[in-house]
């Protein structure tokens, strides 16, 4: 089974070419994040999340819902599938918030997204490969992940080039490779902050994911009883800024980084925020957390 395009493109309010070009791929990952939340309902109220695309469909598509990263870059990934890109699933660490050195489990999915024509980055130069503009191609992927939330999240695809910084919507990332004591390199997703300060967001290998571990990644974070998703957490981008709920504390943070916060009081409180800020319907049972 596979989504529907006709339907998860309404569902974004996306109606651009279906040609699996970069900048059909730019405008979807823009749309798709823009136009489905991110949140971990159904974990809070004891339920682990479905990764069957029928089910994502029903939920994120057809239903007032979002999801976390495993089911937003589940979707995503079939319905590049589905447009003709090539599609690495990888399970990655979260960083950010890490003590130094310590090691976190793969509880994050990204995806490695080949655009056919290959990787435009900066450059000059003529012969093979120059694509013109100052610009020219290289074989790889892009880094695609719609299922991160915060607002240091990826709203564009990053080339897959070590060092190479990309700005993207008004936010800047880049990736470094670290040395590892296995034989895989490791992939470091990096984010810009004010003053050029760059933190680590998620780090990964470049062996594919196979879905039968993906699925017990997804078990592991809505199960485990010290997994932060066990916490209720939803955000949104939106064009003009980011709302995000931890617990009980509303943060809403506007393009030029003013942020305010505000307390959600109670349920009814908490289902008629949600409503409105975020766009979900939520299921019985869900509380704001103290």
């Amino acid at each position: 089974m596979s989504v529907d395009l006709d339907k998860y493109f309404a569902r974004i309010g996306w109606d651009g070419g279906r040609a699996p070009t970069l900048d059909t791929l730019r405008s979807l990952q823009h749309a798709h994040v823009l136009g489905i939340p991110f949140e971990n309902i159904d974990v809070v109220v004891g339920t682990v999340p479905s990764l069957d695309l029928s089910d994502l469909e029903a939920k994120l598509v057809a239903g007032s819902r979002g999801g976390y990263c495993f089911e937003q870059n589940t979707l995503f990934a079939d319905v590049l599938e589905q447009l003709g890109y090539g599609v690495t699933r990888y399970t990655g660490r979260v960083r950010v918030g890490a003590r130094p050195g310590e090691i976190r489990p793969r509880t994050h999915l990204v995806l490695g997204v080949e655009v056919p024509g290959g990787v435009e980055v900066p450059g000059g130069g003529e012969g093979p490969g120059t694509a013109g503009g100052g610009r020219y191609l290289v074989d790889g992927r892009y880094l695609v992940d719609v299922g991160f939330g915060s607002t240091d999240a990826l709203l564009e695809p990053l080339p897959m080039i070590p060092g190479l910084v990309r700005e993207g919507r008004g936010r800047r990332h880049r990736l470094v490779l670290e040395e590892a004591d296995g034989p895989a390199p490791v992939w470091v997703l990096q984010a810009a902050r004010p003053g050029d300060t760059w933190i680590e967001l998620v780090s990964f290998t470049l062996d594919a994911a196979p879905l039968p571990d993906i699925g017990v990644a997804n078990w592991h974070v809505s199960t485990h009883p010290r997994s932060p998703f066990r916490r209720l957490f939803v955000q949104r981008t939106h064009a003009d800024g980011h709302v995000a709920l931890d617990g009980s504390t509303l943060t809403r943070t506007a393009r030029d980084g003013t942020v305010t916060v505000e307390r959600v009081d109670g349920p009814e409180a908490l289902r008629e925020l949600l409503e409105s800020e975020f766009g979900i319907t939520p299921p019985p049972g869900v509380r704001p957390e103290r």
